[in-house]
């Protein structure tokens, strides 16, 4: 659980001040850059919601073999993979497979479905830049 808050707090540390950040180049301060752009992983930019602004961080695991089920996020996201394969399927039939220590800026308003596509659980943190009230993830109907 330790490494688990460690490595969202890293996330999360280097995500918001990549630009503003002023270490001491030494051996007990490492920095590894996980991502950064302006666009989600199916080549759409990042535009986030009017409203008051709102960062929801979660930890999620996925057992070997389950999915997520049809679901799409109407704000921007970004996970990192902790542990396992992870495959994200959008309707198209394009798929991204990320393993731990990848990360992923998730689609908006883009139908998907996550997968463990390995034998052992994945485990990802998932932190969304939404606003106040609204849904994070709406699931699609059957």
């Amino acid at each position: 659980m330790k490494n688990t808050l460690n490595a969202i707090w890293a996330v999360v540390f280097l995500h918001l001040s990549l630009d503003v950040l002023a270490l001491e180049p030494g051996a007990a301060v490492s920095v590894t850059p996980l991502i950064r752009t302006t666009h989600s992983w199916d080549g759409q930019p990042i535009v986030y919601p009017a409203g008051q602004a709102e960062i929801t961080g979660m930890s999620i695991e996925i057992a070997p073999g389950a999915e997520t089920g049809w679901h799409r996020h109407p704000v921007p996201s970004f996970a990192v993979v902790l542990q396992g394969t992870l495959e994200v399927k959008l309707k198209d039939g394009r798929v991204k497979r990320l393993q731990a220590g990848e990360a992923l800026i998730e689609v908006v308003n883009t139908d998907h479905v996550g997968r463990n596509v390995g034998d052992i659980p994945v485990k990802l943190v998932l932190f969304y830049a939404g606003v106040v009230g609204q849904a994070l993830t709406i699931q699609e109907k059957p």
